[in-house]
């Protein structure tokens, strides 16, 4: 599977037109239903504000178009939450919702002033999150003697994959992890270290960051 750009967690961002207060909120979701929620918990924060304006993208299971909202929750049409799901395209993202609220200043923006405005603080939310790949995995636990692990480590890097976890007892317990669709290579250089033993497990293909 292709992977995906997203964020991690929250990110928020904060600018001043004048003296209209633009504040945008970031979060990753992963349902239409999560997106929603993280839009009524910051409508509920900011019951003072004039708007609450809000784009989210989410990723389509099957591979199919993207679930694409915006609205501009009472500002001109197109002026606000157009402006912040471009951002969001933009940057590639997906699974991510953004949440832009106005403190009004008295002072009207226009048009104009109201896309600038909207999209400046959608991209400085952008800025401040940390961006993440998302990407079909597998994980390999691979368990040998400690005699074997300087060559597990060796032959594990040869094949791009990286170690999650590594527990000692009796024995070394390592946890690799690849993209999904280039582990044969490296199950077969285990087969060929642990001389035909099973000495490791693979998960089923799970999304995560690699």
């Amino acid at each position: 599977m292709e992977g995906y750009k997203t964020i991690e967690g929250r990110a928020t961002a904060e600018i001043e037109a004048k003296k209209s207060r633009f504040i945008g909120q970031l979060a990753h979701v992963d349902s239409e239903e999560e997106a929603l929620a993280f839009l009524e918990e910051i409508k509920a924060a900011n019951r003072m504000a004039r708007h609450n304006v809000y784009a989210y993208i989410i990723r389509a299971e099957d591979g199919g178009m993207p679930r694409v909202r915006y609205s501009d929750d009472g500002e001109p049409q197109k002026t606000a939450g157009m402006p912040t799901l471009q951002v969001l395209q933009g940057a590639e993202l997906t699974n991510v919702v953004c949440v832009v609220t106005r403190y009004f200043g008295g002072t009207l923006l226009g048009t104009g002033g109201l896309v600038r405005a909207y999209t400046q603080a959608t991209q400085e939310a952008v800025q401040t999150a940390t961006i993440a790949v998302i990407s079909s995995c597998v994980d390999i636990e691979v368990t040998i003697p400690y005699t074997l692990h300087d060559q597990l480590a060796h032959i594990a890097a040869a094949a791009g994959a990286k170690t999650v976890d590594t527990s000692y007892t009796s024995e070394v317990t390592v946890r690799l992890r690849m993209l999904n669709g280039t582990q044969e290579p490296l199950l077969q250089k285990l087969r060929e270290l642990c001389r035909g033993q099973e000495c490791f497990s693979v998960t089923e293909p799970f999304d995560a960051s690699f």
